[in-house]
């Protein structure tokens, strides 16, 4: 129902006649979420995605298929244990999809009759991809952490393609953009936890870069290998700093068993292997210069440098953006309430201890760290008494910290002039401290 809209991820996919009609309601058997519906092109069935666990926005999404004649469902994906991100029809026996995997966004091709997968592009990211109508050929957008998006062309099943467009040819090939490199080490648990190293460019292996430590939000998200529009590895390493990017425990495209392990638990798996990442780069790669070290992070990357501030001394600086710093105050201000009852098992009145000892707010005594505070007064997600909450801790102690309040940004910095503006306030934070 609309009334339990900020509480409920019960989206459901409903069917009417283009003459009018009453809707059926097709997926009202599932609690949780139903989304992207698409009829074959034979318009005898329905691929849609869906999630099995309602209130948790981080589930895995599954791609199935549903005859419209009986309505039988089929699970297409699950096998996988990848989140179906979109998906295409190629002819009524083949589907075409994006997953999210280690990092990465291959295009992979779906038979309906055995669930069996091939891979059509992979590496980088893919994205907004197009089938033609006789389900030979596709167009997609490729970009990766050392090149901007590209239309490319390929036949489907053949393994070749090539990029048809170079909007951005010119620009990058005057500039030095290494490509992100990934390593793994044994992270919490023993488990194998991935990352992305990005060398600065006009690397010198017989120099020592000071350390650029990015944490990404969600918390149920992933460092991808792309050219991002915001928080780009690029451009956080352009001044002559090294670029850590960890995929921690809660990280997306691992399996979802290595998802689910944040949820309950914001600041301890996730942190050590966080820590361990920082330590196994650090005793791995000798150019990267420990005693000059920052952290930066958005939404749960902003939570994470902000519980940092109170846990760790060994960075030089921290960048929180829209960053979490008290749980329970953050609960009721929030436009979704099934993610917060969904990550620390119910509201703060049922589970007060977890809110509270989860909080950065509870650690303010420790902070020493100088911090560069950002956030926006139309950011419903992470409202800016957050930042606002955390800037006046950081003043209140006489610890170094700015804070930069965007009047008429959101949770996300999106307009162009306003992204100037946060990427000076951001290099000219780690020059002060880190060069």
């Amino acid at each position: 129902p609309l009334k339990d809209f900020a509480w409920s991820t019960n989206t459901d996919i409903w069917s009417v006649s283009v003459d009018g009609g009453e809707p059926t309601n097709l997926t009202a058997d599932n609690p949780a979420a139903d989304a992207q519906p698409a009829f074959s092109p034979d318009g005898k069935s329905l691929a849609y995605l869906s999630q099995s666990r309602p209130g948790f926005e981080s589930d895995l999404w599954v791609l199935k298929t549903r005859t419209l004649e009986g309505g039988e469902t089929t699970d297409l994906s699950s096998h996988l244990d990848r989140p179906v991100l979109s998906f295409t029809w190629a002819g009524p026996s083949k589907i075409l999809a994006v997953i999210d995997d280690q990092g990465t966004e291959p295009i992979i091709t779906l038979d309906i009759s055995d669930r069996k997968m091939s891979r059509i592009a992979d590496g980088g990211v893919n994205t907004s991809f197009s089938v033609s109508s006789d389900g030979k050929k596709i167009a997609w957008i490729h970009n990766d952490s050392s090149h901007p998006s590209e239309v490319y062309f390929g036949e489907v099943g053949e393994g070749r393609s090539m990029a048809i467009s170079a909007f951005n040819g010119d620009l990058v090939a005057k500039l030095d953009v290494p490509r992100a490199e990934g390593f793994s080490f044994s992270g919490a648990d023993g488990d194998t936890v991935h990352g992305w190293l990005l060398k600065p460019p006009g690397f010198d292996p017989r120099k020592k870069y000071p350390v650029v430590f990015l944490i990404h939000g969600g918390p149920q998200g992933a460092w991808h290998d792309d050219w991002h529009g915001r928080w780009n590895l690029q451009m956080f390493s352009a001044p002559g700093y090294a670029v850590i990017a960890i995929n921690p425990r809660g990280s997306t495209g691992y399996g979802q068993r290595f998802t689910d392990q944040i949820s309950k638990d914001w600041t301890g798996k996730v942190y050590e292997d966080l820590m361990k990442g920082l330590e196994h780069v650090l005793k791995t790669y000798s150019y990267l210069d420990g005693s000059r070290m920052a952290a930066a992070g958005g939404s749960y990357g902003g939570f994470m440098v902000n519980w940092i501030a109170g846990h760790s001394d060994r960075f030089k600086a921290l960048i929180s953006h829209a960053g979490v710093f008290d749980l329970t105050s953050k609960y009721g201000t929030t436009e979704e309430l099934w993610f917060p009852e969904w990550e620390f098992g119910g509201p703060p009145w049922k589970n007060p201890k977890i809110y509270l000892e989860n909080s950065p707010s509870s650690f303010v005594a420790n902070f020493k760290t100088p911090t560069l505070v950002i956030h926006g007064a139309l950011d419903f997600r992470v409202p800016d008494a957050q930042g606002l909450g955390m800037f006046t801790s950081l003043q209140r102690q006489g610890i170094p910290s700015r804070l930069v309040w965007f009047p008429d940004e959101g949770h996300w910095v999106s307009k162009p002039q306003n992204r100037i503006v946060w990427w000076r306030e951001i290099h000219n934070w780690l020059h002060t401290y880190l060069d």
